[in-house]
């Protein structure tokens, strides 16, 4: 199978739960020039009126600096694979399939289809099961 697997660091932020809020910090990565790939926001159920913000990548230092300008930060508990490839019925299954036998444990996944090609965003609680992750997926 053709994947690109690669580690990738994914930014957080909290912001306010508000018309506008999203648009804001995201204007501000925007003007930095940064690309981003993969942006998750969603409601806080333990903070009422706050959203976090999940997204990367940052690839540079003017963007990294923006990014610390409107409260996101690295998170150094989150290892993070973004795999891609051609889409096909299942494929997700199958890889997350390989991964469990493997003995890796999910701690999320993002993914999505667009044409004949696939993203996802796989998250760890540890470095080292990225690593193994990693291995197991570029072997599929």
């Amino acid at each position: 199978m053709d994947l690109l697997v690669e580690r990738v660091d994914v930014w957080a932020a909290t912001i306010e739960d508000r018309p506008g809020g999203l648009a804001e910090v995201l204007s501000v990565l925007r003007d930095a020039g940064a690309n981003l790939q993969f942006i998750i926001s969603r409601r806080t159920a333990e903070a009422p009126g706050k959203a976090v913000v999940f997204l990367a990548p940052l690839q540079n230092d003017r963007e990294i600096r923006a990014a610390s300008q409107v409260g996101f930060n690295v998170l150094p508990s989150l290892h993070s694979v973004r795999v891609m490839g051609p889409d096909r019925p299942g494929i997700i299954a199958e890889l997350t399939q390989k991964l469990a036998t493997g003995g890796i444990n999910l701690r999320g996944v993002s993914a999505a289809a667009i044409g004949t090609q696939f993203v996802a965003y796989l998250a760890m609680d540890a470095l080292g099961d990225t690593i193994r992750a990693m291995e197991i997926l570029q072997q599929a």
